[in-house]
């Protein structure tokens, strides 16, 4: 909240402190400073303020990609046609005029709150996508001529660096509260991370009392025309679901019961708990 009248941003204040942290400013350069340091969600800004204008506040916002996507709310006294012009050529998103109505400030937010989360949601989902084709373009297409080259005992080596690799990729964008200590979870935790590379595989818990999963899926995460051609990309697949089992320090191995790289309709993986 940006305003040089001490009155203004008390108003403001009290009516949005019940719903959110209220961060004030009372000149533009305090405002970019604070920005810099407390990234907000929505900036309400004043436009006549004594250093730098409102408008001038907001093209710098909105020329930085790092705040560029922080809705803006012109909030003035002036409601002149060119000032509304001026302020969409600064890149605001929204205007008030003062005297402000307590309820159309709490729906303008809430409303620019909804696009700005529809919008990291797609920016997410980009990420997403972006990780997976890198990942499957760099296994499906060099793994394959790499391994030709390589002697059998180097072969090992490589797929268990890959397979480290893949994991270490996908486990950072992976949700850490699904990070399970129970046999109970594991199975959703395989899926949900070569999930990310593509692949629709589900969990399945056949057994309570032997703990026995399988995961099986009828997309593969390497594209199945690839897997066909370099079967070595279902080894990948059952040593990724083997790592996530060490990872979460579980006493399980994985059996491959069938393949699409071999020829199958569909993947299936079976995580059985070894008992000593």
């Amino acid at each position: 909240m940006v305003d040089d009248e001490i009155m203004n941003i008390e108003l403001l204040k009290a009516y949005l402190e019940e719903e959110y942290a209220v961060i004030s400013a009372t000149n533009g350069n305090e405002a970019l400073k604070l920005v810099g340091e407390d990234e907000p969600d929505v900036i309400l800004l004043d436009v006549m303020m004594p250093d730098i204008n409102g408008y001038q506040v907001c093209e710098i916002l909105k020329g930085d990609p790092r705040t560029q996507f922080i809705p803006v709310i012109m909030v003035t006294a002036l409601s002149g046609r060119d000032d509304w012009i001026a302020g969409i050529e600064a890149g605001a998103d929204e205007f008030l005029t003062k005297p402000v109505n307590k309820m159309e400030l709490l729906t303008r937010i809430s409303s620019l709150l909804k696009l700005k989360n529809m919008h990291y949601d797609l920016l997410t989902e980009r990420d997403k996508l972006n990780l997976q084709n890198k990942i499957r373009s760099v296994l499906t297409q060099i793994i394959p001529v790499l391994l030709k080259t390589l002697p059998g005992e180097q072969k090992s080596i490589v797929i268990h660096q890959m397979i480290d690799m893949v994991v270490e990729a996908i486990m950072e964008n992976a949700d850490s509260e699904n990070k399970v200590m129970s046999y109970e979870g594991i199975g959703d935790v395989c899926c949900q991370i070569i999930n990310q590379l593509g692949a629709d595989f589900k969990s399945e818990l056949l057994s309570d009392e032997n703990t026995i999963f399988t995961i099986q899926g009828n997309v593969c995460p390497w594209g199945k025309e690839e897997a066909q051609l370099n079967p070595i990309l279902c080894t990948l697949s059952r040593g990724i679901f083997s790592r996530i089992v060490d990872i979460y320090g579980q006493d399980m191995e994985v059996d491959v019961l069938e393949t699409m790289g071999n020829g199958d309709e569909q993947c299936i993986f079976q995580l059985n708990k070894i008992d000593y």
